[in-house]
């Protein structure tokens, strides 16, 4: 019997029957309270074999206390016509009686065996087996990214608002160049004033041009680069 003895432990025990008549068994045992042994008593036809269950009750195992419970499996030769089981016993005779004894030996699991039986039973860990196109991103990049987006597009937000200021200041400075015209074709051509306001006029136009043209290239390029 193995243990541990906290619970009920069971053993078969298989009997055969090589002979060409039918044979009458009893299984008995030294400590009858200990044991429940189903069937314990029966008839084993010729070349048949049977399984005996003997089941031992739960008890306080003391590794120093060698057992000394024993079975005894005593059999005989069934008479042609069997009624009564306990009347083919008490009518033996000695020499009809063949025994086979048996001791009970109690066995304790060793610690290295209890722990590959809970190795045993526990789940095997789940692999994950997904495989990834390229490797994740990490973190830290990705917020760098995001900081530099975020500036470029303050930068570009910036440029639209020069863009527009410089076009305003360029509508008035058109509208004034108009009206400056109109003023100079009013007064006499060879005058000294008209002269210098259509100098200032030509003169100014053309360096506001070359900042617009410089200011449009700096936002191509912005846009390029992003």
């Amino acid at each position: 019997f193995s243990g541990p003895f906290t619970d009920v432990v069971t053993t078969n025990l298989k009997l055969r029957n090589p002979s060409d008549r039918k044979v009458c068994f009893k299984v008995k045992t030294t400590a009858p309270r200990r044991y429940c042994v189903r069937p314990n008593s029966g008839i084993i036809d010729p070349g048949s074999s049977l399984i005996v269950s003997v089941m031992l009750q739960p008890f306080d195992y003391d590794p120093n206390e060698k057992s000394k419970h024993k079975f005894m499996v005593q059999t005989t030769f069934a008479p042609p016509n069997i009624s009564d089981m306990e009347a083919v016993w008490k009518e033996a005779k000695p020499d009809e009686l063949m025994d086979s004894k048996l001791r009970c030996v109690f066995e304790m699991p060793n610690e290295n065996d209890k722990m590959n039986d809970i190795d045993a039973s526990k789940p095997a860990p789940v692999l994950n087996t997904s495989k990834q196109d390229g490797p994740m991103p990490k973190p830290h990049s990705v917020s760098l990214n995001d900081t530099e987006t975020r500036k470029l597009v303050e930068e570009c937000k910036r440029l639209q608002a020069e863009i527009m200021k410089l076009t305003d200041e360029n509508r008035h400075l058109r509208d004034e160049g108009l009206r400056l015209r109109k003023v100079a074709h009013s007064d006499k051509s060879g005058s000294p004033t008209a002269l210098a306001l259509r100098d200032n006029g030509s003169n100014s136009l053309p360096s506001l041009l070359v900042v617009i043209a410089a200011i449009f290239i700096g936002f191509f390029l912005g846009k390029f680069i992003l």
